[in-house]
């Protein structure tokens, strides 16, 4: 799937962005999946309960099973509050930034300072839908200038399948939320 193109939307989320010196070798790819931490790992594998936990209430709903969807939710809800705090411990202040848009290619953030086109750089994603992190390896693949700084697009070249499935969804989940805003604010 290197190089295709996915649809980006338009979210502010919070990013680690840990640039790499110039002279910096990108690990393979079973050293870059083996320095994944475990937080990231787990709230993968979280993120592929919650669609099951998903499809469980659906078919719940059409018995009179509510109490067992309420206590699925709220197994859930407790699930997605440890998880949320397990990944904020990975949360490093001196590299975060916000996104100004992301998918499942690549993001873009405002920079106080230029970045040399190819530059590398280890970046923590931190998803908000589904609740998860996702770890890889980017590269700068346009800096512009703008009155704030520059604006700065870093592609995905160390990323896991099942994390772009995630940036995927997430992309998606932002998508629904502005269509459904803009919906409402025409009515």
């Amino acid at each position: 799937m290197a190089g295709q193109e996915y649809f980006s939307v338009n979210h502010s989320m919070v990013v680690n962005i840990e640039p790499l010196s110039s002279d910096y070798t990108l690990p393979t790819t079973s050293d870059f999946e083996s320095e994944i931490p475990h937080s990231f790992i787990i709230a993968s594998q979280f993120s592929q309960l919650d669609q099951l936990n998903d499809k469980a209430m659906l078919e719940l709903k059409h018995g009179d099973l509510s109490h067992v969807i309420e206590l699925l939710d709220h197994q859930n809800s407790k699930l997605n509050l440890i998880l949320t705090y397990m990944l904020s411990q990975q949360d490093e202040q001196q590299y975060r930034q916000r996104t100004i848009s992301f998918g499942a290619s690549q993001f873009l953030y405002q920079s106080p300072s230029a970045l040399t086109l190819g530059a590398h750089a280890r970046v923590k994603l931190f998803l908000e839908h589904p609740a998860a992190a996702i770890y890889c390896y980017t590269k700068v693949v346009e800096c512009a200038e703008n009155d704030e700084g520059y604006a700065v697009s870093m592609e995905y070249v160390l990323l896991r399948e099942q994390d772009r499935d995630l940036l995927i969804k997430a992309a998606l989940h932002q998508q629904q939320k502005l269509l459904r805003e803009r919906t409402l604010n025409r009515e």
